[in-house]
């Protein structure tokens, strides 16, 4: 299979910069295979039936974007300074964190970039493209400085047109956000508000919560023409045994499993995968979902519409068949939906 079979023309002013408000107000694609329904996200509990389980992620992104700059000795009359951007990527532990760092070749192994008098950091080695920074705080008071200093790290196709500013600290993050550890959002997640959840409890739909860590290796491009030999980036994630013991009654019951987002049903595939039993399961997964892939615990995905030739087509293109998904993508940009992860969102059940 092709990386070519998973493009798309997508007209550009159908990328959202912005989220709706409020957030329910977004629009909700439903397919049930071949058919598609136009509807809000507003309008949910109507499409679901009462003992459904939706499964949430609830990571909390960081704000992990930071802007500094480095000095450097020319001699003892003249100091080069370069503005430096990092975008965190992973905690290796307690200060050190890998990074992307623009522009990398500015800075050398052992220089420092400034973000404040009091906040700083060394770049201590250079791995496959990235940074390795020690910072001079950890724990608490780390956290605390990237609050006051850092960005929220938007995806490319947002960073490219506009900056991040203090709206997207609350737009680019979830109401059920808990777990800090991502450098990106669960985007599906964002539609919801509390009283979209509240009618949902009403109608019986009921909710469980894992956590997935998303990085973002989630944004890098698919590189290889056979998209078989494509290589995930991995990230950490952990299923604790209530929400497996809530998902197995919900399946005994004849209730449908709805992960909401590609990193809930990622992780909750990923956890099935020893036995074919959905289990507790805490660790790194780079699971790679595309056509052919035989689905163990989702019987429908909440998620929303992906950029051509990612790996997030190839899933849902799993889920629901590439012809189906051919026609479906057709009619949301036929209908100008709003698209990647600002944009509406889609109900998908094979």
């Amino acid at each position: 299979m092709n990386l070519s079979d998973f493009d798309f023309e997508l007209p550009e002013e159908l990328i959202a910069t912005r989220p709706v408000i409020p957030r329910s107000a977004a629009r909700l694609l439903v397919a049930k295979g071949d058919n598609v329904d136009d509807s809000c996200v507003s309008d949910l509990p109507g499409f679901l039936k009462s003992g459904d389980r939706l499964v949430f992620n609830d990571t909390k992104v960081l704000p992990a974007r930071l802007n500094g700059f480095r000095s450097r000795l020319i001699d003892v009359n003249n100091v080069a300074t370069a503005e430096i951007e990092v975008t965190l990527l992973a905690s290796k532990k307690e200060s050190i964190w890998s990074a992307l760092i623009k522009p990398l070749r500015k800075i050398r192994v052992g220089e420092k970039i400034t973000f404040d008098k009091s906040f700083e950091a060394i770049l201590i080695d250079k791995v496959d493209g990235q940074g390795i920074l020690q910072f001079n705080k950890e724990n608490i008071d780390f956290l605390d400085r990237l609050e006051e200093h850092g960005a929220m790290p938007l995806p490319p196709y947002i960073a490219s047109k506009r900056q991040a500013d203090k709206r997207d600290n609350l737009d680019y993050q979830t109401i059920f956000a808990q777990k800090i550890g991502s450098v990106a959002a669960p985007t599906a997640s964002l539609h919801f508000d509390l009283g979209l959840l509240e009618r949902l409890k009403k109608k019986g739909v009921e909710t469980s919560f894992v956590t997935l860590h998303v990085g973002a290796g989630t944004f890098l491009p698919v590189k290889s023409e056979d998209i078989r030999q494509h290589k995930m980036h991995a990230e950490f994630g952990e299923i604790n045994q209530k929400t497996v013991d809530e998902i197995r009654q919900t399946k005994k019951n004849g209730g449908r499993i709805i992960p909401v987002g590609t990193t809930a049903l990622r992780l909750l595939e990923t956890a099935a995968q020893s036995n074919g039993i959905l289990s507790e399961w805490r660790g790194e997964t780079d699971i790679f979902i595309y056509p052919g892939y035989k689905f163990i615990v989702a019987d429908g995905l909440m998620t929303n519409f992906h950029l051509p030739k990612s790996t997030l087509m190839m899933l849902v293109s799993a889920l629901m068949g590439k012809e189906t998904i051919e026609t479906i993508y057709n009619h949301a940009i036929t209908k100008k939906y709003r698209f990647f992860s600002y944009g509406d969102s889609s109900l998908l059940f094979p």
